[in-house]
């Protein structure tokens, strides 16, 4: 199943291919987080222990896969403590599980439900942490479309902080792996066995920018955070759509 959604920035989409079907969420649900913790009000710049132990969505306690994480970096730290700014960006730039899921303790499910909401999310929710496997074996879901991953990044329009968060993204893989050298993009993926997910704002320097989120579920996705068939899909479409960027101001069909 392939859903890709094309909108300019600030404005609806002109391109859509199934854009309601969901897809497990994979990382792309940490940009909802991030939103949530920067709008928290929260102490940035506290400390918060590193700990591997996390209520589940359905009660008890569950914990990350230290082997199943892309960034080592925070579990140097498991014991000791790290500023909750730091945790959001390792978050976002090396796409840390455990970060993620200390960042979620901090401000809850409701906060980033409300993220959603106000974003204006018709079919997407994060309602269990990453790895929170007893209550995915209940049935409690991470799923995002291919529109709502759009909304989502388009509700940080007056949130440059977390655009400029973005852009740090090191894995520059399927959506930034279409683009020319150099071209700015603010955009998270997420992959797992099965799925490859990527939304992004594109900024060319020759016309407006413009929003391109890609989901993908299918036998292509290895899980790979890199070398994935999948990413070189992604990477074609975002390719295709950077050919066509200047028809990208809401009169393409």
């Amino acid at each position: 199943m392939l859903s890709v959604v094309v909108a300019p920035w600030g404005g609806e989409p002109v391109f859509v291919r199934a854009p309601d079907a969901l897809h497990d969420a994979a990382s792309t649900m940490k940009v909802a987080v991030l939103a949530a913790l920067y709008r928290s009000g929260a102490d940035l710049d506290a400390e918060v222990p590193v700990v591997n132990r996390f209520v589940s969505a359905v009660g008890g306690e569950y914990g990350n896969d230290r082997a199943w994480d892309s960034d080592p970096q925070p579990w140097t730290l498991l014991g000791g403590v790290a500023p909750l700014r730091s945790l959001a960006e390792r978050m976002i730039t090396h796409s840390s599980n455990l970060a993620t899921n200390l960042c979620l303790a901090q401000v809850g499910h409701g906060a980033v439900a409300e993220v959603w909401r106000r974003a204006g999310a018709t079919r997407s929710a994060s309602p269990r942490g990453i790895e929170d496997y007893p209550a995915r074996d209940r049935g409690v879901h991470n799923r995002v479309s291919a529109l709502d991953l759009v909304r989502l990044l388009q509700s940080l329009a007056g949130e440059p902080e977390l655009l400029a968060l973005l852009e740090r993204n090191a894995f520059r893989v399927d959506l930034a792996a279409g683009l020319p050298p150099g071209t700015r993009i603010a955009f998270k993926n997420g992959w797992i066995p099965g799925v490859r997910n990527s939304v992004g704002l594109v900024r060319p320097e020759d016309c407006a920018p413009y929003l391109i989120a890609v989901c993908y579920t299918g036998p292509l996705a290895s899980g790979a955070d890199e070398a994935d068939p999948a990413a070189r899909l992604v990477a074609r479409i975002s390719a295709a759509v950077w050919e066509r960027r200047a028809e990208l101001d809401g009169s393409a069909g």
